[in-house]
């Protein structure tokens, strides 16, 4: 009676208010910018063990915020920090552009393994057309393509840049990014808002050139904006054909458009847009499925006099075109000025965006913001809005098959609390991770409610877990499912009931 009692909960799902619970699904992120040595590594030239141990220390300490997510930028400009057959070494790793980690290392396949132990998906972020961040300064090596191909690059201030309009470029970033989804275990590739580089006061971008060679007639900003499509649905096409469930993600600038130019767009008056000014028709590519998901930046506060956060989150929430929707936060802003002062300001931010039924999570620039903890705001995630583990949503026109759902095998008390052991016959092998639930006497049994998640347990050959809160002589239920890489969760398991007969704890597995 209770197996069919506790299926039942799971279908019927005892949902409550997002007011009254956590969400179970939400996309926790952090980005980790490695340009300039922003994030990580800290500096140039560490040594292999202090690269790796810095990025450890990161990733432990999103585990203990119940992150399940990060985003690493491993292509900065027309660079690797992955062992590519195409681009040389970043020079944010040694200090010198070409130069291998010392002793020798794979950074790309490091940071995967270790994220994928701590139940993280690791999203493999891109900058498709930077070539070189400041030419007088910036570490070139010789077999850069800024040098073997200069006649595929414009300067335009102190940068080289890609230019989009070229055929044989579109082919050379994708086959780079083709090679990543290939040879790497990454579950994600994704590309913040530079495609066209912001404009310079007075100076516009110099691909005239390349205009009257392919313009063909077109105004000149939607030739652009043309450029750009191209190249996404190219890598749309080439990421699902070497992995169908590798995700594609954008992180736009916050304002698609205003509604000044466009009636479809935000009732916001800032002064730039990714349509109008960085050629990037984002809404386009998530309404025909190019994407997978969209994190506009939403860096500004409530009430903001241009660009205020309550209005562009729910015009972002409106334009999802069933695709996810991300947060981007500006948490590097808490406690720099005005509304920024107020610890209540990202908060605030969260919780409307829990409040969006179409909004599936958030990601926080930058990570060295997490250890300032300025106004206690990670705290705040710590102790209330991530006190609890989250799964990530899933999607389901990638994959909606969920694994088998395992069951209990035998449970131990032991000194140190209660050993649990499952098993499960998930013989294709998509399981990757098991989630742990536990009830007490008089508790509702609603796995719908992550409050009740004791642990999200790797997969592993014998899987078990040590309930190292269980205190002898109290009932229990505890409940066990599996989860594939795209979060599906299986059926829930036969119960396993603690009860106390004769002063003696019994374990009954149902």
């Amino acid at each position: 009676m209770i197996r069919y009692l506790l299926a039942g909960l799971l279908m019927i799902g005892t949902w409550q208010s997002k007011a009254q619970l956590p969400p179970k699904r939400e996309l926790r992120a952090a980005w980790i910018t490695t340009l300039q040595n922003i994030d990580w590594p800290s500096r140039r030239g560490l040594s292999t063990y202090e690269q790796q141990q810095e990025f450890i220390r990161l990733l432990d300490k999103f585990q203990q915020l119940n992150f399940n997510a990060v985003v690493v930028q491993i292509r900065p400009s027309a660079d690797a920090f992955y062992a590519s057959p195409y681009e040389p070494w970043s020079e944010y790793l040694t200090g010198r552009q070409g130069q291998p980690p010392i002793p020798y290392y794979d950074p790309l396949e490091f940071m995967i393994t270790e994220s994928h132990k701590r139940g993280m998906e690791f999203h493999a972020w891109f900058n498709p057309y930077r070539a070189v961040t400041n030419t007088r300064s910036s570490s070139i090596a010789p077999n850069h393509v800024t040098r073997t191909k200069p006649q595929w690059f414009v300067t335009y201030g102190d940068k080289k840049y890609f230019d989009p309009a070229l055929p044989e470029v579109r082919e050379y970033v994708t086959a780079v990014i083709r090679d990543v989804v290939r040879r790497y275990d990454i579950d994600a590739v994704h590309m913040d808002d530079y495609f066209y580089p912001y404009k310079l006061p007075g100076r516009d971008f110099p691909d005239g050139q390349s205009y009257r060679v392919y313009g063909k007639g077109i105004g000149i900003e939607d030739w652009r904006r043309s450029n750009v499509d191209a190249i996404i649905e190219m890598l749309a096409k080439a990421i699902k054909a070497e992995k169908p469930w590798v995700k594609f993600g954008i992180s736009p600038f916050g304002i698609w458009r205003n509604s000044d130019r466009d009636p479809d767009g935000s009732p916001t008056r800032g002064g730039m847009s990714n349509y109008d000014d960085l050629y990037a028709d984002v809404i386009k590519w998530q309404r025909l499925g190019w994407i997978d998901y969209l994190a506009p930046q939403l860096y500004w506060e409530f009430g903001h006099r241009v660009a205020p956060y309550d209005v562009l989150i729910s015009w972002w929430a409106r334009h999802t075109y069933g695709r996810h929707l991300y947060i981007g936060h500006a948490s590097y802003r808490v406690g720099s000025a005005g509304s920024w002062r107020d610890s209540r300001e990202l908060p605030r931010q969260i919780t409307a965006t829990r409040a969006m039924n179409t909004v599936q999570g958030s990601m926080y620039y930058n990570t060295s913001s997490f250890a300032v903890n300025t106004l206690g705001w990670v705290d705040s995630l710590r102790n209330h809005y991530y006190r609890y583990p989250a799964l990530r949503p899933p999607m389901p026109w990638l994959d909606n098959a969920a694994p088998t759902a395992p069951y209990f095998v035998d449970a131990f008390e032991k000194p140190e609390g209660l050993e649990v052991r499952w098993a499960d016959n998930d013989t294709t092998r998509q399981t990757t991770q098991y989630v742990l639930y536990r009830f007490g006497e008089n508790e509702v049994v609603n796995v719908n409610d992550p409050t009740h998640i004791l642990a999200i347990v790797h997969q592993m050959p014998d899987p078990y877990f040590m309930d190292r809160s269980y205190i002898k002589g109290r009932k229990y239920i505890y409940i066990v499912t599996a989860l594939d890489r795209m979060h599906n969760e299986s059926m829930i398991s036969d119960p396993l009931l603690v009860e106390v007969v004769n002063g003696k704890s019994t374990f009954t597995f149902d």
